[in-house]
């Protein structure tokens, strides 16, 4: 049974109080959603946190902070005094590192975290709730064979990681808290491979995806595959994973719990790769296996092309643009493999029976969040 956290408090009387969200990471690929569905929502003001500038966003108010200085950061913090819910969505990864296996990357990553929280929670009486992402390096290393379908339940993977690092930090002010008499929950979710609008995340393939696919077509080529053996996905939309933001930052059921989110399919990379081409407007091509990582900073120059051409408003500068995207986009089209790594598919039912049962067709994401690039003129228009 699921206990309140404020006992004296109904859970309907709990929900019409007035909330405001804290959305660490604006800027990247699930915290851009995250603001933009937390703002649609009655009741709700929505404060984004990021170092580099956040687009303008109905209904949102931004601060720049750069999370790795703790100065910076009980600065800027410690006067949102009315904070309910947080959600923390920032990440540290360093040009070159895997972001997860140098204990320095981990460090990094507690730092963030506890220089976003610290503040809050010494100068938030009324904060309630803390969502935290993790993914499914917490069943096992990229290449390690893991219990499929994957659940919640699964011991830690034996292996060093900045989730564990966050998660327990998490715990540990948790139970400071209670001690303290001012009581909260978090939320762990587990998304699988997250696609949504942003520009410049690291972990967000749509911007390498389209500034490849802009250089191709600018020659006259087709869309051909760069990638290697086929390798069955799961994948996030990042509008999704608002959803289930939200939910969990309403649930009394998702208190102190751990959920894996997907949309609720599975698919290969070149199964949807036509649909990706007719969003963009080319042709299908060939396989025609290429690291990106290794080929695409040399056409830095075809691509400031393109956006004068274009008038686009992405920057010019294509790592700017797709951030460590093309090196993600190695990863997951299995470039220089002979072989897919082991599968790596989770279960979802226990945020079903929890209360979330949102899902979409992954083909149909892709082809709504590349229109939604060309819309908003980061990418070229399909004709």
């Amino acid at each position: 049974m699921v206990r309140p956290l404020y006992p004296d408090v109904k859970i309907e009387e709990m929900m019409d109080l007035p909330k405001h969200v804290v959305v660490f990471g604006a800027t990247g690929v699930v915290g851009n959603a995250a603001c933009r569905h937390f703002a649609t929502l009655p009741g709700w003001t929505v404060t984004a946190v990021s170092r580099r500038s956040l687009d303008a966003i109905a209904g949102v108010r931004s601060i720049s902070v750069d999370l790795r200085d703790a100065n910076q950061a009980w600065s800027a913090l410690s006067h949102l005094t009315d904070v309910t819910h947080v959600v923390f969505a920032a990440y540290a990864i360093e040009a070159g590192t895997s972001g997860w296996r140098e204990p320095g990357q981990m460090d990094a990553n507690l730092a963030l975290l506890k220089h976003a929280l610290d503040p809050l929670l010494a100068g938030a009486p009324r904060l309630r709730h803390v969502s935290l992402l993790q993914g499914t390096k917490a069943y096992g290393e990229p290449d390690a064979v893991i219990p499929i379908p994957a659940k919640e339940s699964a011991p830690r993977a034996p292996h060093a990681i900045f989730y564990w690092l966050q998660e327990d930090f998490l715990k540990k002010r948790l139970r400071q808290g209670r001690i303290d008499g001012d009581p909260w929950s978090w939320t762990v979710l587990r998304p699988q491979i997250v696609f949504g609008v942003s520009w410049g995340s690291h972990m967000n393939l749509l911007p390498a995806i389209g500034a490849y696919a802009a250089v191709l077509k600018q020659e006259g080529s087709a869309l051909h595959f760069p990638g290697g053996p086929s390798w069955t996905r799961e994948a996030v939309d990042a509008d999704l994973l608002a959803h289930a933001l939200a939910w969990a930052a309403n649930s009394p059921s998702c208190q102190n719990e751990i959920f894996n989110i997907t949309n609720g399919d599975v698919f290969e990379w070149r199964n949807v790769w036509p649909a990706i081409a007719q969003s963009l407007g080319m042709p299908v091509g060939d396989d025609r296996p290429l690291s990106l990582a290794q080929t695409m900073p040399s056409r830095q120059g075809e691509w400031a092309s393109v956006v004068r051409t274009h008038q686009l408003r992405s920057p010019a500068s294509l790592m700017d643009f797709v951030g460590q995207g093309f090196t993600y986009a190695d990863r997951q089209f299995c470039h220089g493999r002979s072989t897919p790594p082991p599968a790596r598919l989770v279960s979802t039912i226990k945020a079903r029976q929890a209360g979330f049962s949102e899902c979409i067709d992954t083909t149909l994401m892709f082809q709504k969040h590349f229109d939604s690039y060309q819309r908003l003129r980061w990418l070229p228009a399909p004709r």
